[in-house]
């Protein structure tokens, strides 16, 4: 007859410490595959807007950045903005500046275009629209999730490109033109790909889709 042989108290121990390592390893290694696990999507439809005709959502790899424009601070930077918007020109383009937990910047038309990067120019790529004049606004505060359009360091040269700043950049106000704020889904922004040892990026995540809220 065969005994059943007990398992010692410390055997035990060992066998549950055993499963719990291997759930935090399964659990770890689902978060860190799938980077929005935790990240809450925003669905415009269901919330309702003051002024409609200024809201713009972005769709990234994460998820839904709600933006309210500002017309009455930057009338011809949001008229630029609005134009390229509604003409889909912001689809597919590159999120190719990124700055971990500070800012990211897109709107590379010429040299961001998914499947034809041109990492020796990006950055440098222009809308075929021309460049406009600046519209800097000293009372403008640039706190966390504002969206500004990015020049060279000149004035009156903004273009296509824009950034959104991930805290908040006193040193942006009277600098940087501003184009509006980011009301909802600035997480999502928080997990656009970045590298340690460069602003600029390889291989970067794309801005999926940019309409108006009306469009």
């Amino acid at each position: 007859m065969i005994k059943k042989i007990k398992a010692s108290k410390s055997e035990k121990i060992t066998l549950i410490l055993l499963i719990i390592l291997g759930i935090c390893f399964v659990a770890f290694f689902v978060t860190i595959k799938n980077k929005c696990l935790f990240v809450k999507n925003s669905s415009p439809e269901k919330i309702k807007f003051k002024n409609p005709e200024n809201i713009v959502i972005l769709n990234a790899p994460c998820g839904n950045v709600i933006i309210e424009l500002y017309p009455n601070i930057s009338p011809n930077a949001v008229e630029r903005f609005k134009t390229l918007i509604k003409s889909n020109a912001y689809d597919n383009i590159a999120f190719h500046r990124v700055i971990e937990n500070k800012l990211v910047q897109a709107g590379d038309l010429e040299f961001g275009k998914k499947n034809r990067l041109d990492y020796g120019k990006i950055g440098t790529g222009k809308s075929g629209l021309g460049t406009i004049k600046s519209e800097l606004d000293g009372v403008f505060k640039y706190t966390r999730g504002s969206v500004g359009l990015a020049r060279n360091f000149e004035n009156n040269t903004e273009d296509s490109q824009f950034f959104v700043i991930l805290q908040d950049e006193p040193l942006f106000e009277g600098e940087y033109t501003p184009v509006g704020k980011v009301l909802y889904g600035l997480k999502v922004l928080h997990k656009i790909k970045y590298l340690r040892n460069t602003e600029y990026i390889l291989r970067p995540d794309f801005i999926n889709t940019f309409k108006m809220m009306n469009q």
